[in-house]
Formats: C-alpha cells, structure tokens, sequence
C-alpha cells in the first residue's frame, strides 16, 4: 500500500496539472470569443439597440390632436421601428386618453405626471410682477403674451422634461406634440442615424422668434458665459460652433434665429451636461421665463449653437412636417414619391398662384430670402 501511495502521487499531481492547463486554455477562448461578440454588439455598433423614445407633453383636453399625430408617426415610421412613446402631463391623464392612445400603437406606451418642481413657480419669481410683465407684453400683442401656462412649458421644456424619471433610460428622444402633420415615409432608423453619424440635434424648420419676448436673453447668457469661464472652456471656438446661426455679429447680439422646438430629434446627453444644467439654472434664476416670454426655442438653440460643433447638427430635409401655419416639405425629387405634401406650401414660400408654375429656381429664391426664414442663416453657419 505504501508502495502504491509512493507510486502513484507523482502521476495523480502531473494528471491534475494537465487538466488545469486544458481548463485554462478552454476558459482563454471562452472568454476570447465572448469579448469578441461583445465588440460586435458594443453601443457604437451600427445596429446596436437604441435606448430612445418619442416625448409627448399634451393635456387631456388634446387626445383628438395627439391622436391624429400618433396615426401619422405610426404610418410614416414607427410601425417599422417600433419606439416607445412617454406622455407627461401636468394633471393626471384620464383613461379614455390612456386607453385611446395605446390602442393607436402596438409599441409601449407610458404616462407620466409633472410635479410643481418642474411645473410651476419658483420661490424666487415675483407673481405680481410677472401678472404685471404678462399685461404688458398681451398690450403689444404678443402671441401667448398673458398665458401663465405656456411660460410654464416654456421651462418645463427648457430646463426639466429630460430630469422626469420616465426618461432616465433613453439616449435619444423625439418631441412629438398634438395638432401636427408628417408628411413622408421614413424608411430608416432616425435615432440609429443619430448616433451612428455623431449628430447631437435635429431640426426640420427654423426662423426669427419675436424679439419682444426675448430683450435681454443673449446678454444673460453672454453674462453666463463671462461668470463661468470653466464652463464655457470647454465649449467649441467660434469656428467650430454654429454660433453665426443666432448671431450676425459674431456674438455681439441675438439675431432671433431658433429652431423650432416642436420637432426635435436630439441626445439627451446635451441637456444632461453639467455645463447645461448650470446654464439653465442661471437663466432660471434670472426670471426671464416669467418677467418676459422666454421660449424653449430660442433656449435650445442658442444652447446648443454655442455648446456643440457645428458638424454635430442635422437638418432633416426628408421628413416632411407642419406645426400651425409653417410647414417643410421636401422639395428635391428623389423625395417626392415618399411625400404627401405639395412643395408650394413650403415655409416661407410665396403663396401666389399665378407664381405656382414658375421655374423652380424662382421659388427657392423666395423661400430662403423670406424675412422669417432662418434656414438660410444655417446653412451659412455651417460655412
């Protein structure tokens, strides 16, 4: 027996050794060819899941118009993508709103509620003066120039919709709201464009908000840059960004150029940042929201001009779109068996039907030269 153990021991130690080595090789070219699988699927992957959604702020009293837009988005795109839908409201929403928007749609749709934080007054706004500010501007007939409720918006959208909990898990979002039109059918993934061509904010319509509710915007931002030189370090050079898009004077003054917010494809990330966050903290503080008319609009865009490179931007020509009385259809004519719209009804476009047949150079020359239009300021910045 002692013969045997003496023996033996030697062979059973050698044996064990061989099969720890075997095991290990075995555990290299698992863990090898899971790494690999996982640098295919990594989030820069070209067809990575993408964590976004459309962002709905509507009220109840709004279910026809948000119906007619959730019928027009699921036809136009998201019936081949499949994206989720997040409704905010600053009330409750009923069940005939819940019950009829998830039936439009089989992708997820979820309901959430403003809190006063975001919806509401800050302890730091005078109430009686803003009342007094909002008399002012509806005496100038300003568009909303009394509404207390479209200030609140107006910030909600600017400095809070992207901190509601129902969005922490997205990326990317596209803002839909009640009451519009699209136009043509997208056949590719928008958000999936976004990431995979490293654009940060997409527009289809941009043009000059009324100066009266913005008088002392820019210098408050102008202000913000100078308090927080840390922040705006970090931010492109002149010639990187698109700052010349709402300037015409290399920063001296707003030129009241915006896009328009009521469609927006864009990251999340922006408005994430620190360096926005504080941006909007210091705006909000200044009461401009309340004591003038400041829009999201102008908000973002002024934002995001300074804060992104220019080439981090993306007009989508080829989604056709209406809010009120502007609308982009594309006009080019590769598009234009995609499109529903008529291209005479473009914004800006002179609405003179003996000019209806003219050549079309004559019509473009109307559309980008049109006063209101801004398209043209952004195709200049971007040069």
């Amino acid at each position: 027996m002692r013969w045997f153990s003496g023996k033996v021991t030697p062979y059973v130690f050698m044996t064990a050794g061989i099969i720890l080595v075997i095991m290990s090789i075995q555990t290299f070219f698992t863990i090898s060819h899971t790494t690999s699988t996982q640098e295919v699927m990594s989030p820069m992957s070209d067809n990575a899941p993408m964590k976004a959604c459309f962002v709905v702020l509507v009220r109840n009293s709004e279910l026809d118009g948000i119906a007619t837009t959730i019928r027009e988005i699921e036809s136009t795109f998201n019936s081949k993508f499949d994206y989720p839908y997040v409704f905010l409201n600053d009330e409750e929403f009923t069940s005939e709103f819940i019950e009829t928007t998830s039936a439009l749609t089989k992708s997820v749709t979820k309901y959430g509620k403003v809190d006063n934080q975001m919806w509401g007054y800050p302890n730091y706004i005078n109430q009686t003066y803003a009342a007094e500010c909002r008399s002012q501007l509806q005496q100038q007939g300003i568009p909303y120039g009394d509404s207390e409720s479209y200030r609140h918006m107006c910030r909600f959208q600017s400095g809070f919709f992207f901190r509601h909990p129902m969005l922490d898990e997205y990326d990317y979002y596209w803002r839909i709201e009640p009451y519009v039109n699209y136009y043509c059918d997208i056949d590719y993934d928008v958000f999936k464009y976004m990431r995979n061509n490293g654009k940060k904010y997409g527009f289809t319509i941009a043009f000059r908000e009324y100066m009266a509710t913005v008088p002392t915007l820019w210098q408050t931002v102008m202000n913000f840059r100078k308090e927080n030189p840390e922040v705006a370090s970090r931010w492109p050079t002149k010639k990187d960004s698109l700052i010349n898009f709402v300037s015409d004077n290399n920063g001296d003054s707003y030129n009241g150029c915006h896009f328009w917010t009521n469609f927006e494809i864009a990251s999340l990330e922006l408005w994430r940042s620190n360096d926005y966050l504080k941006l909007f903290s210091y705006l909000d503080q200044q009461g401009g929201f309340f004591y003038e008319r400041w829009g999201d609009a102008p908000v973002h865009s002024i934002a995001a001009s300074l804060m992104l490179r220019k080439d981090e931007f993306h007009f989508f020509n080829d989604i056709g779109y209406r809010h009120t009385a502007y609308t982009h259809c594309p006009r080019e004519p590769e598009f234009r068996d995609k499109c529903s719209c008529d291209p005479a009804s473009d914004m800006g476009n002179v609405k003179i039907s003996i000019m209806k047949n003219m050549l079309r150079l004559l019509t473009l020359l109307i559309d980008y030269n049109d006063p209101i239009n801004c398209f043209a300021e952004f195709k200049k910045a971007l040069n």
